[in-house]
């Protein structure tokens, strides 16, 4: 990566952003199988661009690589033998494919894995960036992660099977709005195996790899926390049934908010409360002893 490259990063990522969520917009008119797609590509290119400024190229691209390529591998198997997710069919919606699944699919698996990243990363160590520790750590991170990832998945799920009719489920126990409870142990599995092997495989950068990169701050960090953000507001405006969009309010809200409130304590705008110096606390029960 040229310096040049690196020092725009933030730029380009911004800038992918405010295209991505302008898109997202536009479906909310009457989503299409163009704007579908340019919204996947919009949201994968925002979200590398932003990985390879916080995270390093190098690392970046590991994810993107690691990503894609365990979600291809899930939902082949799963379209065509019903692992992970339960029975089901792509239809034409989502536009090409490779093997049996849609090329943005595999794209949007690294978006949202490294969406998921983050915002782990800020609701425990108020910090975007983890560096790999013992697998005990990186186990419980990517377990978070995979619940921030699982989350979208409770209200896009129902709109996709049945208002865009993107994929035809063929196994159906009804337990969520008629749709098989399998695919979320699936979204927990596979973003689990995105987040774990990326951890344990990380590099990740811990200065600028030149002395004209942009040090990330708190608007860089916007862009992943964006993402997220745009998709919650859709499924809020969109989701179907209408139960699904105060599910998505909760569900997606919560840990944007935790992850917004590290931000904040990751640029000291949030402090911790100063402990009150004048006088010492007394406990209830001494007090209930001395009356």
């Amino acid at each position: 990566m040229t310096p040049l490259l690196r020092r725009r990063l933030p730029v380009i990522a911004a800038t992918l952003l405010a295209v991505f969520l302008l898109v997202l917009a536009k479906r909310i008119g009457g989503d299409t199988t163009v704007a579908l797609v340019a919204s996947s590509l919009l949201m994968f290119g925002c979200c590398w661009a932003s990985a390879a400024h916080l995270l390093g190229g190098a690392a970046a691209l590991r994810l993107v690589a690691i990503a894609t390529s365990v979600g291809w591998l899930a939902e082949q198997l799963g379209s065509s033998y019903g692992w992970f997710f339960g029975s089901y069919a792509y239809t034409p919606v989502l536009g090409p494919a490779l093997g049996d699944v849609p090329i943005v699919i595999p794209l949007m698996w690294f978006a949202l894995a490294y969406v998921g990243y983050v915002i782990a990363n800020l609701i425990v160590w108020q910090d975007p960036v983890d560096r790999p520790a013992s697998p005990g750590h990186d186990a419980i991170m990517a377990l978070l992660g995979a619940m921030v990832v699982t989350c979208y998945d409770l209200g896009v799920d129902p709109y996709m099977v049945y208002v865009l009719k993107a994929w035809i489920m063929t196994e159906k126990d009804g337990w969520w709005f008629g749709e098989t409870v399998q695919g979320f142990a699936g979204w927990m599995t596979v973003s689990f195996a995105i987040l774990f092997a990326f951890r344990r495989l990380a590099r990740v950068r811990t200065a600028p790899e030149d002395a004209g990169a942009v040090l990330p701050t708190m608007r860089h960090v916007f862009v992943p926390l964006g993402v997220y953000a745009g998709l919650m507001v859709f499924q809020v405006l969109l989701g179907y049934p209408v139960e699904a969009r105060t599910i998505a309010l909760f569900a997606m809200g919560f840990p944007l908010l935790a992850a917004t409130i590290g931000l904040l304590r990751w640029q000291g705008i949030l402090a911790r409360p100063a402990a009150d110096e004048r006088a010492p606390a007394v406990p209830a029960k001494a007090l209930k002893e001395a009356a």
